[in-house]
């Protein structure tokens, strides 16, 4: 059974087994936070674990490898997730680099645009189905539930568009997959730079959800992101979808300014013994 989002974290064996943590989370945003060193990427790597050997063991009440996870509600096995990565390192995986012959691909960040771009036509398509079965199920209310999700992608588009305004970049709304204008140029994602691919990585990982409840697990994603996108960035994922349950460690006070003091936690705050 699949849940809605995951309500507790515990792990037996931090730091070679002298530590215990146990973090009791919220639905919506939560942030972990704390000196360098202390665990935090440490907690999430573990926790992203345990969440891809629960796809092969759905008995949620063993522990595996020291970290156990408790989901809302209490009889569900898993949840659904993604995994923001940060880091804009040089592609050198032989296997991605033998899958894809694009000249475009030269970083980790364009690989996950990449992935995305094929996520994106989905939902697309999802969308259209969605469509047509409101009217050729004769729904009454067919026009106006029609409109509400077709706005979902146009608020995405004037989002972006938003945050790209400084540097004159606009969306191609003609476009099936994601292509933007440029002085007069229409440029694909490859070519922007870290920033702007990481945050538009963040929202079209959002968008693809389809306001459906899952968990958005980020470490430090603030690292290539000027100071206002990070003030911005939790408001944005929560506007796109409200139901997403949001778990991310970050260094940097502007992530939390725009009202989220309140879901901080220090990893030394959540160490049993």
């Amino acid at each position: 059974m699949t849940g809605l989002y995951i309500k507790r974290i515990e792990i037996e064996s931090l730091w070679r087994g002298t530590r215990h943590i146990v973090w009791n989370l919220q639905p919506g945003v939560n942030v972990l936070s704390g000196i360098n060193g202390v665990g935090k990427s440490t907690i999430l790597r573990r926790t992203i674990r345990r969440l891809l050997q629960n796809r092969e063991d759905p008995e949620r009440n063993r522990t595996i490898g020291g970290v156990k996870l408790t989901f809302e509600p209490e009889d569900a096995d898993t949840v659904r997730y993604d995994v923001i990565h940060s880091t804009d390192r040089p592609l050198v995986s032989a296997d991605i680099v033998g899958k894809v012959a694009d000249a475009r691909l030269s970083t980790e960040l364009d690989w996950e645009l990449y992935q995305l771009q094929r996520r994106f036509l989905d939902y697309q398509v999802n969308q259209s189905s969605r469509i047509v079965n409101l009217f050729t199920q004769g729904d009454p209310e067919a026009q106006q539930k029609a409109s509400a999700i077709a706005q979902e992608k146009s608020h995405f588009w004037d989002l972006v568009d938003e945050l790209f305004q400084s540097t004159g970049k606009v969306i191609d709304r003609s476009a099936n997959e994601l292509f933007f204008h440029h002085l007069g140029e229409r440029i694909s994602p490859y070519l922007l730079s870290s920033g702007e691919k990481q945050i538009l990585i963040i929202l079209l990982t959002v968008l693809v959800e389809n306001r459906q409840p899952y968990v958005l697990l980020m470490d430090e994603p603030e690292i290539s992101l000027h100071i206002e996108w990070q003030q911005r960035l939790l408001d944005l994922v929560m506007d796109l979808n409200p139901n997403a349950q949001v778990i991310i460690t970050t260094h940097s006070p502007a992530v939390i300014m725009n009202g989220w003091m309140d879901r901080v936690t220090d990893v030394e705050d959540i160490i049993v013994n």
